[in-house]
């Protein structure tokens, strides 16, 4: 019988959270196909957590030379994904994202033809190669006519990356700067749509697994029937467990990695907020008690608060404390937890890229 605990940790070992690591921050991003990416420093450290170095500078260098991108691919939401992931991603979720777009808009004071003219400039503004941060961008849309002040200029630069002329490549000063997608991606792949369905299906399920259908649904923005065409064409790639009555897909060689490594999950572990482990899912109940949700996103806003991760159970937040050679970071726990963790928190809060 596998169990929700036995869910949890072999979800970490899937994230390469535990166990062997990805090799680098374009396999680690691979593996898991998306990786949350609101909060453009902790997606950093998310990334580095799962490779051999450990490095964040090493995640930085892969966003400045073009293999890993972040940009808007599903749900609406900004994730880190491989460059050539990009293109098929848009085509396959980008429509969904796009619905109530004329209600937005027009609310926002915008027409059609102001988001089209919004393109034109930043290509004129970009092409040849040019990178711009997200307020020169926005200068050359207002100085070209089209409004930017209030939510207008998020959402332009949302609908051009969403739409496939924009994406954030390379980092300047800590932050990223806007570029032309088919300028910067230099290997696209592009797929059709049954091939893109498969391999939605089998990378989530492969990276995330133990998962479900539902939480596949949740994480890509798409439909039950979608996931199930993909799932069709994959099925034989795939391991499915029972777990409480439901069914999982998962890596086949997951339920062997985890056993081979399974102390090294149960270890305590410091995530970053949004982590893929917290958001990956539609159902957080084999990680997180559901009496403990507000915990990790107070007031239910949306913004995810670093955990403490306790034999696979997030069991507490934390936040950093100090600057400098001061730095530390202080935790609180959902209910105590022994010595050994509240031992082991300072140790690992030094060591997190």
């Amino acid at each position: 019988m596998t169990t929700l605990h036995d869910v949890a940790l072999m979800r970490l070992v899937a994230q390469r959270l535990a166990g062997p690591p990805a090799a680098d921050a374009a396999a680690a991003v691979h593996r898991l196909l998306a990786v949350q990416g609101q909060d453009f420093p902790g997606a950093v450290t998310s990334l580095a957590l799962r490779t051999s170095t450990r490095d964040r500078t090493a995640v930085l260098h892969a966003l400045d030379t073009g293999s890993v991108v972040r940009s808007w691919p599903m749900r609406g939401t900004l994730h880190l994904v491989a460059a050539g992931d990009l293109p098929w991603m848009l085509e396959l979720l980008g429509p969904r994202a796009l619905a109530g777009l004329a209600g937005r808009r027009a609310a926002l004071g915008l027409t059609d033809a102001d988001a089209e003219r919004a393109r034109d400039l930043a290509v004129a503004a970009l092409a040849g190669g040019r990178r711009l941060p997200r307020r020169a961008l926005l200068t050359a849309i207002d100085e070209g006519g089209v409004p930017t002040t209030g939510q207008r200029g998020y959402h332009l630069l949302w609908f051009l990356a969403q739409t496939g002329t924009l994406c954030l490549g390379p980092t300047e000063e800590g932050e990223q700067l806007f570029v032309l997608l088919d300028e910067w991606v230099r290997a696209p792949r592009r797929l059709a749509r049954e091939e893109a369905l498969a391999e939605l299906v089998l990378r989530y399920f492969l990276g995330h697994g133990p998962a479900t259908v539902h939480d596949l649904v949740r994480w890509a923005g798409t439909t039950v029937r979608d996931v199930r065409t993909g799932l069709d064409a994959v099925r034989d790639r795939l391991e499915r467990i029972e777990v409480d009555g439901t069914e999982h897909y998962l890596d086949p060689e997951t339920p062997e990695r985890c056993a081979a490594h399974r102390e090294a999950a149960r270890a305590p572990l410091l995530l970053p907020g949004f982590d893929e482990f917290v958001l990956g899912y539609a159902d957080r109940g084999a990680v997180l008690d559901p009496a403990h949700a507000e915990r990790i996103v107070p007031g239910r806003n949306g913004v995810f608060r670093p955990t403490v991760v306790v034999d696979g159970r997030i069991a507490g937040t934390w936040r950093p404390a100090g600057r400098g050679a001061a730095r530390t970071v202080e935790a609180e726990p959902f209910t105590a937890w022994d010595a050994t963790v509240a031992e082991a928190v300072p140790r690992l809060a030094a060591a997190l890229p």
